[in-house]
């Protein structure tokens, strides 16, 4: 028996524009109701005024950021030379650009969000589990973000006010000047947020190449004291190129990916405001894959020298930048990890959770709300534990987030392009008992594929010291390959139970 309640919102008018763009004609009612907010309805199309550089310029100030310098200096913390890691980077973001390219496509088109979009497949209520999940990914997120830059803050308040800030008190295992510098800057984030979508495109645009240059800074700052180039790029493997490496690969390449599967989801977060098609395509296609190589490329370079320099390997970029005798260069470097740090964390890891949580209860919760929710959670996932260690940080942290998040990427990506063909009821997106509603508003097949296929990518992992529990040991062979395994597992399960329910006619309405 499906819940057919009456729909919420007067009847509308849906167009397709020339250039393939849906909005609700002018002068239709807009969608309003349990399910809709000003945040959640479709941004009209002469708002959708993203640029192909808008989303290169998007790209370039996330991908050049602290978390992401860390990833391939971490690879280098592990053992791989600087080719093993670059090349493993490489190829883990020509991988995660596919489904951005797929599911950022209903931004553009229909002008939603994330959590709108996934109520065609999980249903209008069911859309809060993939939102939520994600919603809470990102708060561990902008919390090791937020703490990063806290940290940047707390070396250069001590280069500028001396010992007694470095030195101060401990609280917790950090002087009490850390935790004041983690909360500065965690204020300044939210000062950003509040201004809205339009002061983050522009904050975007003039930070992503001011990082760009910090970078090359400090690659010219470490070959300087390795007397070139050369020492760089001489630091050997400890793995060689055979089953010690690739033991090491698959895992490494799947938390790679789980770094950004998060805007694998919810990238129409952003592409909602998209121009064109075009413009979202090539702005991601120009923007991803080659800043995050490049990046990588100058990190592990920077964290070789620091080997050949220093006798050991300084992942951290900020305990890296500390170790310089010029006080005018630590600025400029400990400036650029703020700013990049912003960056990723305002557009990756503040803006997405804020629709999420709005989601839940758009009349209760709006966008300004949602970011505080994030805000507060960030700081109770503990950030400074998850980015103690480079060896947690990559297999521990990154696995469990590409294995659950590739889950939902391949229900969503089945059912926009393989069952509905990019075809979305923009109105019934808002409503109760449209063809979104299926039962009481949830998609159970879509629940169960999840399920599964979350079990199947990270029941056979061990997450210590995130989760105090044991691998199922017949699951232990996935492990390694969590995000394809969820994305995998999901797609297929959910194509089955959706078409066994079109062959059945099980009485819900089919869209």
């Amino acid at each position: 028996m499906t819940d057919t309640a009456p729909s919420a919102i007067p009847p509308t008018v849906q167009v397709t524009l020339d250039d393939g763009r849906v909005e609700i004609a002018h002068g239709s009612p807009l969608p309003s109701g349990p399910y809709a907010n000003k945040d959640l309805l479709p941004v009209p199309v002469e708002r959708r005024t993203w640029t192909t550089y808008n989303f290169s310029a998007l790209w370039v100030g996330m991908a050049h950021n602290t978390a992401s310098w860390t990833l391939a200096s971490g690879l280098i913390a592990v053992g791989m030379d600087w080719k093993q890691a670059v090349f493993t980077i490489a190829l883990a973001n020509v991988i995660v650009l596919i489904p951005m390219l797929l599911t950022g496509h209903a931004g553009p088109k229909y002008g939603i969000p994330f959590p709108v979009f996934a109520r065609a497949s999980f249903g209008v209520r069911g859309a809060n589990l993939p939102a939520v999940v994600r919603a809470l990914v990102a708060c561990g997120w902008f919390g090791i973000q937020t703490w990063i830059g806290g940290e940047a803050i707390f070396f250069l308040a001590g280069k500028l006010i001396g010992n007694g800030w470095s030195e101060a008190g401990a609280i917790g295992g950090h002087p009490w000047t850390m935790w004041l510098s983690f909360a500065i800057f965690w204020v300044i984030q939210i000062a950003i947020i509040y201004r809205g979508m339009e002061t983050i495109r522009r904050f975007e645009n003039w930070a992503a190449p001011f990082v760009i240059v910090g970078a090359l800074v400090m690659l010219v700052w470490m070959s300087n004291k390795a007397g070139g180039f050369g020492p760089l790029l001489d630091q050997p493997s400890k793995l060689g190129w055979g089953g010690d490496f690739w033991k090491l690969f698959w895992p490494s390449l799947m938390g790679m990916i789980g770094f950004w599967s998060t805007l694998s989801l919810n990238i129409p977060d952003f592409t909602r405001y998209g121009k064109s098609q075009k413009a979202q395509t090539w702005g991601q296609a120009l923007g991803l894959p080659t800043t995050m190589t490049l990046f990588a490329f100058l990190s592990v370079l920077v964290t070789s020298g620091s080997q050949a320099v220093y006798g050991q390997t300084i992942w951290d970029p900020v305990q890296l930048a500390a170790k310089t005798d010029n006080v005018l260069g630590l600025l400029y470097a400990l400036v650029t990890v703020l700013v990049a740090t912003l960056s990723v964390n305002i557009a990756a890891n503040l803006v997405s959770p804020a629709f999420d949580f709005s989601n839940v209860a758009p009349r209760k919760v709006s966008f300004r709300s949602g970011a505080m929710i994030t805000a507060v959670l960030a700081v109770l996932i503990f950030p400074w534990k998850l980015y103690s260690d480079p060896q947690g940080y990559i297999f521990t942290w990154l696995g469990l987030v590409g294995g659950l998040l590739g889950t939902v990427a391949g229900i969503l990506i089945a059912d926009y392009w393989i069952l509905r063909r990019a075809k979305l009821d923009l109105v019934d997106l808002y409503r109760a008992g449209g063809r979104y509603w299926y039962t009481g508003g949830w998609n159970w097949r879509a629940v169960l594929a999840f399920v599964v296929g979350g079990v199947l990518a990270i029941g056979g992992a061990s997450f210590k010291p995130l989760i105090d529990g044991r691998p199922i040991p017949a699951l232990k062979s996935l492990a390694d390959y969590g995000w394809a395994v969820g994305l995998g597992t999901s797609m297929v399960l959910y194509l089955a139970l959706m078409l066994l329910r079109a062959r059945g006619r099980d009485g819900e309405r089919t869209a």
